[in-house]
């Protein structure tokens, strides 16, 4: 779908400079303007699903720079695209599309590396409410940067100046006369959606453009006229003015994450993101991007009416600038481990689903949820085990509160006893919800993240059990192997749909599953003796459920495969790798209970 396709686009003409920018509107205009600045080789088109779901709260405006897409190129094209020219052209748009209030503005690429400018110079005080900065450092800013790195270089600076200088390659070729222009309007322009697809996992459709090759061969002009003159002699004023969002894109292959260090000395109210992402995230990650601009721009728009200036709206919680905004469902969440993941996500700022059998627990845990930090929680009540209630389930979910971006597959019973007392019904009703129980959460919501295109993360609760045999826990350690397996194959099969899945494994820790835990062969006099027993064991080693959920959000930010959490479990996962005919050794050991 086109801009001009989506219902209320319109589109005008905005004279500046000698040239006419095309400028599309969506959205009431008497709501509060952001305007979306693409980059290189770009159109607007590059912010079509971002501003549509933006658009049902802002008055969303969105230009093509000089000489791209509907909009006319300078004469002479030297010269024509310094820093100076393209901030004429944004007060030009600002005036045109919002005359009497100031507008948010987000900048993606050399959008961004526009906008810093217009962030930081005089004449645009006053006309901007707030700017969102991606994968486009200031010039200004990384001039700064290199000459301290070459002023003082120490190891750890000059690995960072050959770092960035490796991932700047692009930009030397484009200073090459001619050449980049024969390229665009050669094999690289018909190559190029290709490449994006591969490389980038941009999903196909009505991006790039037709004028794509006229766009980037004009947009060599970006880099000749400006990159040189300002990192040679970069501002010494070049101060923000108005608050800043930095979102980084982890996995950008143009820009290293460590460009943007010493920031906070430019910006006196600096809101970091980060998010596991290529370069093109206003097409791989537009959800996230919609959800983050919206966030901080309502969180400015009555600083800039004259409220209180606001000067950080990011969560404070650990891992706040990764999670703040996702969705992220938690299965067996009314208390244990479940509870405190969902507490863990809540804290860095995401949406949280509880999801339990017991309505009350998952309730319990939603509203303590939002009360901890989460902007939005919500409870629902199914068995996981039940396949038509899970699918259900991953419906209303999709339509009521969004795509899950981290799926936590952590609901479990606990099972002990010889396997020659463990009944067949033991084995399906441990199976049925530590096996099975994962297999739906998997397969209903993995399939929603693959089908969306934008990424996301599994995390499998699988147990230090799944590596270390044991004669009192054959059925328990079964269903554990089998989430670990499953999760090394999904691991393997979504990495290409850039699916992260990982498989986190507890120790003794201390919940709640031992006072529900089965033991087969028991009668029920024997099996509350038991209970109390182990219950009374993990009590006294006391390691907490919240340090498992540490290790969740660890295991989600680093795409770790496998993950140990405590002392024993990492022991288990050493001699299983080392020595596991000693692990068998212990396996014959009878339990102290």
């Amino acid at each position: 779908m086109s801009l001009l396709d989506l219902p209320g686009a319109r589109e005008r003409r905005v004279a500046t400079g000698g040239i006419e920018l095309c400028v599309v509107e969506l959205g009431e205009a008497t709501r509060p303007t952001i305007v979306l600045v693409h980059g290189y080789p770009d159109s607007k088109e590059v912010w079509t699903q971002v501003a549509r779901q933006l658009a049902d709260r802002w008055h969303v405006v969105l230009y093509d720079v000089r000489g791209h897409g509907g909009s006319t190129a300078p004469v002479p094209l030297r010269g024509g695209f310094t820093l100076e020219k393209l901030t004429d052209d944004f007060l030009a748009v600002a005036a045109a599309v919002s005359p009497d209030r100031p507008v948010h503005v987000v900048g993606h690429d050399w959008g961004s590396v526009q906008a810093w400018e217009f962030a930081t110079v005089s004449r645009t005080e006053g006309r901007i409410a707030s700017f969102t900065s991606m994968s486009g450092p200031s010039l200004d800013h990384f001039g700064h940067w290199i000459k301290q790195r070459m002023a003082r270089p120490t190891p750890r600076r000059v690995g960072q100046l050959l770092g960035q200088g490796a991932k700047s390659w692009y930009v030397y070729m484009l200073h090459t006369p001619v050449l980049p222009e024969l390229a665009w309007r050669g094999p690289l322009g018909k190559r190029w959606p290709g490449i994006l697809e591969r490389l980038e996992k941009v999903p196909p459709g009505d991006y790039p453009t037709a004028s794509l090759p006229d766009d980037a061969a004009h947009g060599a002009w970006l880099y000749r006229d400006n990159v040189r003159t300002r990192l040679r002699r970069p501002r010494a004023d070049a101060y923000a003015h108005v608050p800043v969002q930095l979102i980084t894109p982890t996995g950008d292959i143009f820009l290293s994450e460590q460009l943007y260090d010493g920031l906070d000395a430019w910006v006196p109210q600096l809101t970091r993101r980060s998010l596991p992402a290529k370069h093109w995230v206003p097409r791989t990650r537009p959800d996230q991007l919609a959800s983050w601009i919206n966030e901080f721009a309502a969180a400015n728009e009555s600083a800039s009416q004259g409220g209180i200036p606001v000067r950080d709206t990011a969560p404070k919680g650990a891992h706040a600038d990764r999670f703040g905004g996702q969705l992220v469902l938690v299965t067996g969440a009314a208390g244990g481990i479940g509870r405190a993941t969902a507490f863990a996500f809540a804290e860095a700022g995401a949406r949280v689903v509880a999801v339990d059998r017991d309505a009350e627990g998952a309730a319990r845990t939603a509203e303590l949820a939002r009360l901890i930090g989460a902007p939005a929680a919500w409870a629902e009540t199914v068995d996981v085990s039940d396949e038509a209630a899970m699918e259900k389930l991953a419906e209303k979910v999709a339509t009521e509160y969004g795509i899950v971006d981290v799926l936590v597959n952590n609901a479990g019973i606990g099972l002990s006893g010889s396997f020659l007392d463990t009944t067949v019904e033991d084995w399906k009703q441990v199976l049925d919800v530590n096996l099975w129980g994962v297999i739906h959460g998997c397969r209903l919501f993995g399939k929603q993240m693959a089908e969306r295109g934008q990424g996301g993360h599994i995390v499998n609760t699988a147990s230090a059990a799944a590596y270390q045999p044991s004669r009192a826990l054959p059925a328990y350690s079964t269903s554990k192997a089998a989430v670990l397996m499953l999760s090394e194959c999904l691991r393997a099969e979504l990495a290409e749909k850039s699916i992260g899945v990982s498989a986190v494994c507890p120790g003794i820790v201390n919940t709640n599953i031992t006072a529900t835990t089965h033991f087969a062969g028991a009668d029920a006099a024997e099996e509350q003796r038991l209970r109390k027993r182990t219950s009374k064991l993990y009590g006294a080693r006391n390691y907490p459920p919240e340090k498992v959920a540490e290790a969740v959000l660890r295991a989600v930010v680093r795409n770790q495969a496998v993950v140990p959490v405590t002392p024993e479990s990492h022991a288990a996962r050493f001699l299983s790798r080392l020595s596991p005919g000693t692990l068998r050794g212990i396996a014959r050991l009878k339990p102290p209970l």
